[in-house]
């Protein structure tokens, strides 16, 4: 079991690392739409000393394109050698300090769950690596059960945090049982599967969303089955990875839904891989060494209660000893000097549904006066393009630009950036956009467009049915002001 979820764990690294690599430049580098030098600057000017900790990264030393490209290259190389069974302990304590490295300097666009959740388990995959250069499994010392438990503990908090942050949000479709009948026309990347989804009947739907309940408000119960029905656990762990099935087979969620099925294999025993054929020699009973039982130990011991007020904070309860005053109000302060690490979180995925699609299309203008949209590769766009699976990728402007829509002002600071490079064509930045207009020379203004889609019935042309609401800013022309906080006024720039 440990050499299955330290293997999947490092493939996943790699995919992480892989799909960053050819988007970091035009994010945060020198060029991108949030460079992360200037970002350090800031924090340094605002916290002095303390953003060291604040922000923890190793592009302090550098924020330069080559210390971002070799974080990703220093990352995806050690998450292979993981792969491949090449010092796991060592490899996944480089490939997490890269990721933290490459999160802090990814701002808003590195701030997912999913990044969270990858450095959690990451973290908890150092201590559950054999230890050595090669290490061979009939000389591996057998894994830790505490820290297997510490992983089971991340797996229950994902589920169980998932469907009851979902109850507590009051949200009434969820409550109502009819989520599914918004969820696959609205979520942020949909696929063609997709729109198939959205047709199903409606008492079919109805349905999905009580297995859901039952995959993350009952199934991680059965994480804490004794050993003598274990079984139990096997089926938990069966409905479990069902549900990242469904998910990642009607959606593009990068690397998520493969990173919660590695935890959800964690609940499978020895026994279980063996008649798969997939196990391997027993691993020798002796005890680790010393040093690395206080390691575990400590880690642990620091661990365990973050993560259990961090569960009790997305949980919507607080013992009245963790309130202001109260006997326990000591540990906010700890908690929050913990929390740049990013590796104790909360999670609640899809809490509230949004069930109105509204999608941010970014124009160009041409000589002649016409006005072009610049096309994405994965993000909902021309009606008739069929809507693609971005396999492990994760396309981080594409993902930005659905929040975008929800919400223009808040994400105002990287769109006037991003209109800032497309009249520039940037070479870094056009290359996290499709293939399309303006390849030979940036356009000489651009605007920012909001439309309206529903999927298309049986029988209608196309994907999609589109219906334009209107422009949100003027057209923007050079110079564009980049210098605006991140929830800047934009009423100068609302078109009336």
């Amino acid at each position: 079991m440990r050499e299955v979820f330290v293997r999947s764990l490092g493939a996943i690294y790699v995919f992480a690392f892989a799909s960053l690599s050819v988007q970091v430049l035009g994010l945060v580098g020198a060029d991108g739409l949030l460079p992360a030098h200037d970002f350090l600057a800031a924090a340094h000017r605002s916290y002095g000393a303390e953003a060291y900790w604040l922000f923890p990264t190793l592009c302090w030393l550098s924020a330069s394109d080559a210390m971002l490209q070799a974080l990703c290259a220093v990352g995806g190389l050690a998450s292979f050698g993981v792969v491949v069974g090449l010092a796991p302990a060592l490899g996944l304590s480089l490939a997490w300090s890269a990721y933290l490295s490459l999160s802090v300097a990814g701002q808003a666009f590195l701030s997912f769950q999913w990044d969270t959740l990858l450095l959690e388990a990451g973290l908890l995959g150092i201590f559950f690596a054999p230890g050595g250069l090669w290490p061979r499994p009939a000389t591996r010392r057998a894994a830790s059960p505490l820290v297997r438990w510490m992983l089971w503990l991340l797996l229950f908090k994902l589920m169980f945090l998932s469907g009851v942050t979902k109850l507590l949000s009051g949200d009434p479709v969820w409550s109502s049982w009819t989520a599914l009948g918004f969820h696959y026309e609205t979520q942020p990347l949909p696929t063609w599967t997709s729109w198939y989804a959205h047709l199903l009947p409606t008492g079919l739907q109805r349905a999905c969303v009580g297995f859901m309940w039952l995959a993350e408000l009952i199934a991680p119960f059965a994480i804490f089955a004794p050993v003598r029905v274990r079984w139990v656990r096997w089926v938990g762990c069966g409905v479990m990875l069902t549900l990242q099935l469904g998910i990642a087979a009607t959606g593009n969620y990068g690397f998520f839904n493969l990173l919660a099925a590695a935890l959800c294999l964690t609940l499978l025993d020895d026994d279980v891989w063996g008649r798969l054929g997939l196990a391997t020699a027993s691993e020798t009973p002796a005890r680790p060494p010393r040093g690395a039982r206080i390691a575990r130990a400590v880690a642990a011991a620091c661990l365990l209660p973050l993560s259990l007020l961090a569960f009790l904070g997305e949980s919507g309860w607080t013992p009245r000893a963790l309130e202001p005053g109260g006997a326990l109000s000591w540990t906010r302060p700890v908690v929050a000097s913990f929390r740049p690490l990013r590796s104790v979180n909360g999670y609640g995925l899809f809490r509230v549904m949004t069930t109105e699609r509204r999608e941010l299309a970014v124009e160009g203008q041409t000589p002649s006066g016409d006005w072009v949209p610049y096309p994405f590769r994965w993000k909902v766009g021309a009606p008739e393009r069929v809507p693609r699976f971005a396999g492990p990728h994760m396309p981080r402007l594409d993902w930005q630009m659905w929040f975008a829509a929800l919400d223009p002002g808040r994400q105002e600071r990287w769109l006037m950036s991003l209109a800032h490079h497309l009249l520039s064509g940037t070479p870094e930045v056009r290359s996290l956009l499709g293939p399309g207009p303006f390849e030979s020379g940036p356009p000489q203004a651009v605007r920012f467009v909001l439309d309206r889609y529903r999927f298309t019935r049986w029988g209608e042309e196309g994907w999609w049915s589109r219906e334009r609401l209107g422009p949100i800013t003027r057209p923007l022309s050079l110079p564009v002001s980049r210098t605006r906080g991140p929830r800047g006024d934009v009423k100068d720039r609302v078109a009336r």
